[in-house]
């Protein structure tokens, strides 16, 4: 099928040509780990992925309804969507657009976005496995394969940064 890695965080990852999934468990009802993923994406996410980086970004959100944006909030107020929630079905699913190019360049058309897939489900009740699946990488052209590659190592970082925010019991 695909290359399977698991790393001692728990977050374990498998590739093929044009999707990346990965799956973790963190200690948290589905309903704090799908709030914490949307509704606290800036004090998880790595600033160094943003476009205006560590000193000034302002913000970093989600936009909670199908057809609201994912969003960066940058210095003087200048904003740059990067996505566009497609599903949203707390706490099970979202979906998303991921549209930011290999180079970094923002997409402005979704038919040349990936798109990122999360599920939250159950496994008692204080713990959600969390499943995040990056697909169709083969609509960032060329570029599609060196992507999905760095995207994997980006994803775990992201990952690993989310997985302690949720365990965090004291951050809101």
């Amino acid at each position: 099928m695909g290359q399977e890695m698991a790393d001692p965080a728990g977050i374990r990852q498998e590739s093929e040509q044009f999707a990346l999934r990965s799956a973790l468990l963190v200690p948290a009802p589905a309903e704090r780990a799908f709030e914490v993923f949307t509704g606290a994406l800036a004090q998880w996410w790595v600033v160094e992925y943003t476009w205006s980086g560590p000193e000034q970004l302002a913000d970093l959100g989600v936009e909670p309804r199908a057809g609201g944006m994912l969003y960066e909030i940058g210095p003087h107020g200048f904003r740059c969507d990067w996505g566009r929630v497609l599903n949203w079905d707390p706490p099970e699913r979202l979906v998303f657009t991921w549209q930011i190019g290999a180079d970094r360049a923002p997409v402005p058309d979704p038919a040349k976005a990936s798109e990122v897939e999360v599920l939250f489900h159950r496994d008692g009740p204080e713990r959600t496995r969390v499943e995040v699946e990056h697909r169709h990488f083969d609509r960032h052209g060329e570029a599609a394969e060196g992507y999905r590659q760095a995207l994997t190592a980006g994803w775990h970082e992201l990952l690993t940064r989310y997985a302690a925010r949720v365990a965090d019991r004291d951050a809101g």
